[in-house]
């Protein structure tokens, strides 16, 4: 075989491996057995060391240096099997198996400490998280910004810089509308308890309104929803809780917008490089895009107020404008998952400064917890009531993910842009949306992003699809114009 098949054929085992590493993952979080915590840390370490060294083996250099690409997709496969390779070449292998072993263990460390509300019980082994992802950081860094170096392993492209000039853009007029949202009387809310039962099936049938292949996927429940796996294997989980179905049904749907991007990557590039989301920016644009500016948009919810009054009856609720500003209703609050539009990006931009503060050694873990609710407090003009509702709310730095929070507000700019082009290119989308018909717009995403994969870069992907370079300005005229109107500001 020549350089460049060789290439694609060691691709495609590795990307295999990776995807039963993600169903461990996954299986960690719904399924297995508190009591095998430590033994699923040493099979992740295993997985990892096998990964590691396939993603490092001397022999990719050789066909790399050989290999020749016969058209565009297949440059592409160059251009992420390099780099890759070289990123595992940075990183010794013992510390990639350490990191996997580490953070597999404290993912349970951080569930047990946030059900305890116990922050001293989680402090220790945070540390040790945070000093292997510094470790790692240097080694990718080779002298330069460390947390740039982790940034690329989910924006690539992007810096800290880059992200930063963009929240001191979105930042004041943000602060503005929340202001003036506030200071108007809040909308009538829902009320009593909702049966978890009724609320998954109504959240499996929200999930297939969006499109969502329950054949080559399922939806179980988890502490913190998440999406997992690729192309015929995409999982998703949700969580109810009895007085708020909309956590379940929303956590559903933006899950879905995850689990969609992957399901409708080409099968031509399954188990490839390229076979995947390109990045988590672009990840959480179609999360994003599906649960707010479609599941949350005056139409859908229309359909759906049908739906929950079939599912759970009265709820306090009278007519679907009501039910309207009930979905988007501003509202104080500490968790990020259930923060409206108006109040989520402050929420992401809160974790940013602090995750780089960790990273560059400014903040140690120690003071976090104080850090956390001094910058709440300064943020939101209101006090940290409870570790499970403030430094413990989020399993990622746990798991080990630093710089993953700033692409959730990436995600929400790169959703402004394409909701404007797609509002242009399908003028009668409401119309549909109203009979809960999402397919005028899923097509349209499936067709401008999802199809691709990873066969373009972050930025190009959005440019494409929209015409136009990424930008906070349609984000914030789209919520301008919402939130404006419900609260007559």
């Amino acid at each position: 075989m020549s350089a460049f098949e060789n290439l694609m054929a060691h691709a495609r085992q590795t990307a295999a491996l990776a995807q039963i590493a993600g169903r461990l993952g996954w299986d960690q979080e719904t399924m297995m057995p508190p009591g095998a915590a430590a033994q699923r840390g040493q099979e992740m370490a295993a997985i990892e060391a096998v990964l590691h060294a396939r993603r490092s083996d001397p022999q990719l250099g050789e066909w790399l240096a050989e290999a020749r690409a016969p058209d565009a997709v297949g440059a592409a496969h160059l251009r992420e099997i390099r780099r890759a390779y070289d990123r595992a070449c940075k990183v010794p292998g013992d510390l990639a198996s350490k990191l996997a072993q580490v953070t597999s263990e404290a993912q349970g460390k951080w569930a047990r400490a946030r059900a305890d509300e116990d922050v001293a019980a989680f402090l220790p082994v945070l540390d040790e998280v945070v000093r292997l992802r510094r470790e790692e950081g240097a080694a990718l860094a080779e002298g330069g910004d460390l947390y740039d170096a982790l940034l690329q392993d989910y924006e690539p492209g992007t810096t800290a810089a880059q992200i930063a000039e963009i929240f001191d853009a979105m930042r004041p007029r943000l602060v503005a509308l929340r202001a003036a949202v506030l200071d108007r009387p809040a909308p009538q809310g829902i009320r009593g308890t909702f049966d978890p039962a009724a609320q998954m099936r109504l959240a499996r049938e929200v999930a297939l309104a969006f499109g969502y292949d329950l054949n080559r996927g399922r939806i179980d429940t988890a502490v913190h929803p998440f999406s997992s796996g690729s192309g015929a294997d995409v999982r998703i989980t949700t969580r109810t809780a009895e007085t708020d179905p909309f956590n379940c049904l929303y956590s559903t749907i933006h899950e879905v917008g995850h689990a969609a991007y992957e399901q409708n990557v080409s099968p031509d590039l399954a188990l490839t490089a390229l076979g995947h989301g390109v990045s988590m920016g672009v990840h959480e644009s179609q999360s994003r895009i599906y649960e707010n500016q479609l599941g949350r948009s005056r139409a859908f919810t229309g359909w759906l107020y049908g739906r929950m009054r079939d599912a759970f009856g009265d709820f306090g609720i009278n007519g679907e404008d009501a039910f309207h500003a009930a979905v988007n209703r501003v509202h104080d609050g500490f968790i990020r998952t259930e923060a409206d539009e108006v109040q989520y990006n402050l929420h992401i931009m809160l974790r940013f400064d602090l995750e780089r503060a960790l990273m560059t050694g400014d903040l140690g873990v120690g003071d976090l917890e104080a850090a956390w609710n001094d910058r709440f407090k300064a943020d939101f003009g209101y006090a940290v009531d409870r570790p499970s509702n403030g430094v413990l709310q989020d399993v990622h730095w746990s798991v080990g993910l630093f710089g993953y929070f700033p692409t959730y507000a990436l995600g929400n700019v790169y959703a402004g842009c394409l909701h404007q082009a797609l509002r242009r290119d399908v003028p009668d989308l409401d119309d549909h949306l109203a009979r809960g018909v999402t397919e005028p717009a899923t097509a349209w995403l499936r067709e401008a992003v999802q199809q691709h994969g990873a066969v373009y870069v972050p930025r190009a992907v959005i440019e494409r699809a929209s015409g136009m370079a990424p930008s906070e300005g349609p984000l914030l005229d789209y919520l301008d114009a919402k939130f404006g109107a419900l609260y007559q500001v």
